[in-house]
């Protein structure tokens, strides 16, 4: 039987184990995960592990694939270029999400905590509950709170599985949200179109 010789391993052994360990999983590896996982073996800093993760980053620089931190810890992931060809590998198509569900998402990954009444006051037109139990059922959404007001409607705000879905390490890696303003005017675009096609 092979002993395990981890005590002796050099960084480099580390690296590459870490490396593996991070290939090898379904879900992104926590700092703490990783500390804790090789803990019996190996006792890593976390200044001294971020910098071996630091490395391996470098090292898929020239690479087709990166290794990401998301919110929930490191991963690797295909480069955003080769997105298009690589969904040709896959015979399911990724779902396509609607307008007003997509609006609903950045109000509430931008305002929360949000409640449902605030979204429709701001869109100008209700939220179905078929779009806030997509959110729901695809983990991207909770609810955080109730608002201090009569019927304490629910507060919603993201979740940890929204930022590793969109590749963010926190929700201020989002981009600008476009103004309220120019929401409500897309919003009045979308149904003067629907209006037109319906006359």
């Amino acid at each position: 039987m092979q002993k395990n010789t981890m005590q002796d391993n050099n960084d480099q052994d580390i690296k590459l184990l870490i490396e593996a360990m991070i290939f090898v999983s379904q879900v992104p590896l926590s700092v703490k995960t990783i500390q804790e996982t090789l803990s019996d073996q190996k006792k890593l800093s976390k200044k001294r592990l971020l910098a071996i993760l630091h490395e391996l980053q470098n090292d898929y620089d020239a690479r087709g694939i990166s290794l990401i931190e998301v919110a929930s810890g490191f991963r690797f992931q295909a480069k955003d270029q080769y997105s298009d060809y690589i969904a040709l590998l896959f015979k399911e198509k990724a779902p396509r999400y609607s307008r007003a569900l997509l609006e609903t998402l950045s109000l509430i990954a931008y305002r929360q905590p949000i409640t449902r009444g605030e979204i429709e006051d701001i869109r100008g037109v209700a939220v179905s509950s078929y779009i806030i139990r997509t959110l729901q059922e695809r983990d991207w959404i909770h609810v955080v709170g109730h608002k201090e007001v009569p019927g304490k409607p629910g507060l919603y705000g993201t979740t940890k599985e929204f930022l590793d879905y969109f590749s963010l390490k926190s929700l201020a890696e989002l981009p600008e949200l476009m103004e309220v303003t120019e929401l409500k005017i897309a919003a009045d675009g979308e149904r003067a179109n629907v209006a037109e096609q319906a006359t």
